[in-house]
């Protein structure tokens, strides 16, 4: 699969390099059960590449830099290339400085947050990313789409234990669940959304058109509002409504991002702080159990003992959604002969 998805983006004009880094990123949120940003993803990314003015050639840079504070320019490409520049850029600048972060303007979609954290947690670094998003909520009391669910992913170094992995957004889903839902035409749980009434909905379709409920009621909202502001105005990004809706789609290259690496050897031990956190991982999973609760797990559990099964016995994916991937290779003279799983 990454490499059918990193010739299908090689054929959009895209550097070999930034291709596989794209599919990467694409693959493995398939490899961890996150399919609403897996494969899901490439006719939309094909099409804004093509169509709809992203650059596929855009190189990110470095258009201000003060010691520790790095404002990064994703020079119009995806996301996931300028979001992982400034990423590498602010562990490289925390291992000199102890803290470093960017804000990042100038991008795109950038996929899921816990993908950038993850190699902040390679590092021995504890990661942070977070971006803006199209509008699909409402403040409370409201029922316009003005607010994005704008999702934070945090990582932090273990020994033993798997990496804790944080990556939410702070509405009840992502759209791209709903849509997954959709194209296995089953409903979604009634907190998820409401339809364009401002009434709860279990039907994927009324969703598709209505609002994303916050999660945590005023609470998410007032988060899903700073995320935005970090990934938004730090850097002169576009903030909610500026980035364009659900309808017209976002407005190329005005997406923005922020990132910032903590080094851990800067404050503790490295080997004290992460077998620390071994024995708080294995504090929870050792807790006496609720009624009815055969296992605790912590945040990226999941998704690591996803990625180690489906590894093992291949990813399931929903017919619909390889049909796509394969009309969109053919569309772009891609062979897919060779890869029997499409059929």
């Amino acid at each position: 699969m990454l490499e059918l998805v990193t010739a299908v983006f090689a054929a959009t004009g895209m550097s070999d390099a930034d291709a596989a880094l794209l599919a990467d990123s694409l693959v493995l949120a398939d490899l961890e059960g996150v399919h609403s940003h897996g494969i899901l993803r490439v006719p939309e990314y094909v099409k804004k590449v093509t169509v709809d003015g992203v650059d596929p050639k855009g190189r990110p840079s470095v258009a201000t830099d003060s010691v520790a504070i790095m404002v990064i320019d994703g020079g119009n490409n995806m996301g996931q290339i300028g979001m992982t520049f400034a990423m590498d850029c602010v562990i490289e600048r925390a291992t000199e400085t102890g803290i470093a972060a960017a804000a990042v303007r100038g991008s795109n979609h950038s996929g899921a947050m816990s993908y950038y954290v993850r190699r902040a947690v390679a590092k021995d670094m504890i990661g942070i990313a977070t971006t803006n998003a199209l509008p699909t909520m409402a403040p409370i009391g409201g029922a316009e789409r003005i607010v994005g669910i704008n999702p934070i992913g945090l990582g932090v170094p273990t020994s033993d234990e798997h990496p804790i992995i944080y990556d939410a957004a702070f509405g009840a889903t992502a759209h791209g669940k709903i849509r997954v839902h959709a194209q296995k035409d089953l409903p979604i749980p009634a907190d998820w959304a409401l339809d364009t009434n401002g009434v709860p909905t279990s039907d994927p379709v009324k969703a598709i058109d209505g609002l994303i409920q916050p999660v945590g009621g005023y609470k998410g909202i007032g988060m899903a509002m700073v995320m935005g502001v970090l990934s938004s105005m730090l850097s002169g990004a576009a903030y909610g409504t500026e980035l364009g809706d659900l309808y017209r789609g976002p407005e190329a290259g005005k997406d923005g991002h922020f990132v910032a690496a903590i080094n851990v050897a800067a404050f503790e031990d490295i080997g004290t702080f992460k077998r620390r956190t071994d024995s708080m991982i294995r504090q929870q999973h050792e807790t006496r159990r609720a009624a009815g609760a055969n296992r605790i797990f912590v945040p990226g559990e999941i998704e690591s003992e996803k990625k180690e099964r489906y590894l093992r016995n291949g990813i399931p994916l929903n017919p619909v959604g390889l049909q796509d991937l394969a009309n969109t290779a053919r569309s772009l003279g891609v062979d897919v002969s060779g890869y029997g799983w499409l059929s």
